[in-house]
């Protein structure tokens, strides 16, 4: 396995959606998330891990080092089975193993992070095992998202569609279209900041170079092989890397995240592009700190 990184790094994401839904909200009828005081349109880090893991998943298709923990219609449990396989016991035999050997916890943990892409990045918990006697440990990942948040408010809008699918014999009788409702944001620029910790890289899942570089790809492509009529366009316009010559970093991430400004252009009073906003870094940064942009 290859050795884990050394500089912390900490990073801000750009995308935008043009005529879709973002990130929907199940407790209000799947309406794009919206902060209720400010109007400000939010996606949650939950939706944006999701499509990191499914490209990752797309581009290694199984690769062994490179297998997705948390993935639609796969039970933890039967991830969680494969600690018992590598240790070659099974449930009722691991509290006995493990009076035996102290490091069997280690061990175990060890062998998720290895295997699972996902885990060494993002970390896990991995405590559902119950009838197997089996815990395999609870993971802090080196790579933590915040919420994403448009750079200026968005305003939703609901659209009636009409559709010739009808449900019932019943209704086919009477009706020939059925009603619908979609929910778009005409158009959204989002902002997301997020870490990446060398120290929880080397001490825990053992995150490397190679991982690092995957990380980027997949935050470049998340839209990319993801598209549906629902989310309308969406696409990742850049990624602004900010990289320490150090374990723990050279200065806070919150100054870095300051240095990068996107603002609506003067002459524009309802953005609809991309083009519509200024983006500025500052040119001097922290000692120590060195700037990455990727589109």
């Amino acid at each position: 396995m290859s050795e884990a990184i050394k500089n912390r790094y900490d990073f801000v994401v750009l995308f935008d959606v043009e005529n879709g839904n973002p990130n929907g909200d199940p407790d209000a009828g799947n309406m794009p998330r919206v902060d209720p005081e400010s109007g400000y349109g939010l996606v949650t880090d939950v939706c944006l891990k999701r499509k990191i893991r499914n490209y990752v998943e797309m581009a290694k298709e199984e690769e062994q080092g490179y297998q997705i923990y948390i993935k639609e219609n796969v039970p933890l449990n039967r991830s969680d089975a494969r600690a018992l396989e590598y240790l070659k016991t099974d449930g009722d035999k691991i509290k006995g193993l493990k009076k035996e050997d102290p490091e069997v916890d280690r061990k175990i943990r060890d062998f998720m992070c290895r295997n699972f892409y996902d885990i060494r990045t993002f970390g896990a918990v991995m405590t559902t095992f119950v009838k197997a006697n089996l815990n395999c440990g609870q993971v802090r990942g080196p790579v933590q998202l915040g919420f994403a948040k448009s750079v200026d408010p968005v305003l939703p809008q609901e659209v009636t569609i009409t559709r010739v699918a009808i449900t019932t014999e019943n209704d086919a009788e009477r009706k020939g279209t059925e009603m619908g409702r979609k929910y778009i944001v005409p158009y959204g620029l989002y902002r997301l900041e997020g870490y990446v910790s060398a120290n929880l890289a080397r001490k825990v899942t053992g995150f490397s170079e190679e991982d690092l570089e995957l990380l980027w790809q997949a935050i470049l492509n998340m839209f990319e092989n993801d598209h549906s009529a629902a989310r309308g366009k969406m696409a990742v316009r850049k990624l602004i890397i900010f990289k320490h010559n150090s374990e723990l970093g050279c200065a806070p991430a919150y100054k870095l995240f300051d240095s990068v400004k996107v603002e609506r252009r003067e002459e524009i009073e309802v953005p609809r592009s991309f083009s519509d906003y200024r983006i500025e870094i500052a040119q001097e940064l922290p000692e120590g700190v060195t700037c990455i942009c990727r589109e």
